[in-house]
Formats: structure tokens, C-alpha cells, sequence
């Protein structure tokens, strides 16, 4: 009986700590929400100057911006051509284009001879 009381009261009492801890942990940090919102902003106004301002003001590089951010919705180089901020869009695109990959193995040759 004794065991039964301790196991009863150990799951009400993680179970009370996991429903106070849920609501902090799912809502974003408002210096969080207010870097993306910046961020989003100055993609829609089609400034690159303004762009890169808030990505240096929040520390991000515009690489992961391009790669990370996502706008109501779309993916931040979609929603800025979306808005006709085609300067942002241009320079966001720019920031991952320049990604090499190269396959080794496809690289190399192998000679066989009969």
C-alpha cells in the first residue's frame, strides 16, 4: 500500500511540473520573435542596406537567414519576391548560391582494362 501511495504521488507530482513547465517552453522568446519579425520586415522592403542592419543588429548571418527564416508562411527569399522586393530576394539568394559540393567518387575515374 505503501508503494502504491509513493507512485501515485510521484506521477501527480511530475505530471503537475510538466503541465506548469509546457506553456513556457512552446511559446517563443519575444527577443526571438522580435528578431524574426525584423527580419522579415526588412526583407519585404526590398532594402539591402535595412537587410543587412538587422541581421548584423540580431547577429545572424544572412546565409542562415536564407536557409532558416521563415515569413507567414514561406521561406524568406519566396516571401520577399512575393512582396516584389527583388533587391532582398537577389542578395538572399546570393548569400547561398555560392555552395559547392563535389562528389569524389564521382570525380575520380577508374580504368579497366579487358
Amino acid at each position: 500500500m505503501k508503494t502504491a501511495k509513493s507512485v501515485v504521488f510521484g506521477i501527480t507530482s511530475t505530471l503537475s511540473l510538466l503541465a506548469i513547465s509546457l506553456p513556457s517552453q512552446a511559446a517563443t522568446p519575444t527577443h526571438m520573435e522580435t528578431a524574426l519579425v525584423s527580419v522579415c520586415k526588412a526583407a519585404q522592403s526590398n532594402s539591402v542596406q535595412k537587410l543587412k542592419q538587422q541581421t548584423k543588429a540580431f547577429r545572424l548571418q544572412e546565409r542562415t537567414v536564407a536557409l532558416g527564416v521563415v515569413c507567414n508562411g514561406e521561406d524568406i527569399i519566396s516571401f520577399a519576391e512575393t512582396h516584389g522586393a527583388n533587391k532582398t530576394a537577389a542578395k538572399l539568394q546570393k548569400s547561398i548560391s555560392n555552395v559547392s559540393i563535389t562528389d569524389i567518387a564521382a570525380v575520380s575515374k577508374i580504368n579497366v582494362t579487358f
